[in-house]
């Protein structure tokens, strides 16, 4: 494994920053690594290609459900996802929203999302990491990572439920599979989501940031390092723990997964 990172942003849009290659750099000067959560699977060969050679960033193959609503992303889309996805170890954003976003095109997404997930079942690799989205929809994702036996600490594959907002009962269901959960800063606002921090095991947490709030803008590696360490004061509080403890928590687990 490579050195541990002070920092590691398990959930951004780096790719989607119009400054992605500065705020890359930047951000390995500042002692930060990045998973890179792609949205489409044509940003992702993208950003492959643009962060080629970034040694603290690892961009993973994705498919936002809200790119499937909107009819931006059509089964072409889909069938590359779940081709690059099937030899990838890095595989986000993709999973399921069925809140106002995704209203009425839930048939859409969770045959998309299925055919994702099927095909990195039948490619199994030594390790693999997905990043989830799951709005009002954990229990459809859950039902499908069980499905193709994705689901459970003895797989080879980690799934990350980012920014989770479902119920206690989908965050027990969750937990006894062994799914991981990065936290941002946004997420501890809310007073179900102090709460989870504060349940969760350190163990299966993780920083993240969901940078930026507006695609295609300039960003910067200090605004992703002020939030990612906003993020940790916040489980800090929620843990009654040091501040420092959270950070080498986080940032061991998410090496574990990156590196």
């Amino acid at each position: 494994m490579a050195r541990p990172y002070r920092l590691i942003d398990m959930h951004c849009h780096l790719d989607r920053m119009a400054n992605a290659r500065e705020v890359a750099r930047d951000a390995a000067a500042r002692d930060i690594a990045i998973f890179d959560t792609t949205v489409t699977p044509t940003d992702a060969r993208k950003a492959a290609e643009l962060l080629d050679g970034e040694p603290n960033v690892h961009v993973g193959v994705g498919l936002h459900p809200w790119w499937i609503a909107d009819g931006t992303c059509g089964d072409a889309d889909v069938a590359r996802a779940a081709e690059l996805a099937s030899r990838s170890a890095f595989v986000g954003e993709v999973g399921l929203d069925f809140g106002r976003r995704g209203a009425g095109t839930e048939k859409h997404q969770l045959a998309a999302f299925e055919q994702i997930i099927a095909a990195i079942a039948a490619n199994p690799l030594p390790r693999r990491v997905i990043s989830i989205h799951a709005v009002q929809s954990a229990t459809a994702v859950l039902d499908i990572l069980e499905r193709h036996g994705l689901a459970g600490a003895n797989t080879n594959t980690t799934c990350i439920f980012h920014w989770f907002t479902g119920t206690s009962e989908e965050l027990a269901r969750a937990r006894r599979h062994g799914c991981r959960f990065s936290i941002n800063e946004h997420m501890l606002k809310t007073k179900r989501g102090r709460e989870y921090a504060r349940q969760l095991p350190l163990e299966h947490l993780l920083l993240e940031t969901d940078a930026p709030p507006g695609l295609d803008a300039p960003y910067s590696a200090e605004a992703l390092e002020r939030s990612l360490i906003t993020a940790a004061e916040g489980i800090a509080r929620v843990k009654d723990i040091p501040v420092q403890d959270v950070m080498a928590a986080t940032s061991k687990n998410a090496g574990k997964l990156l590196f």
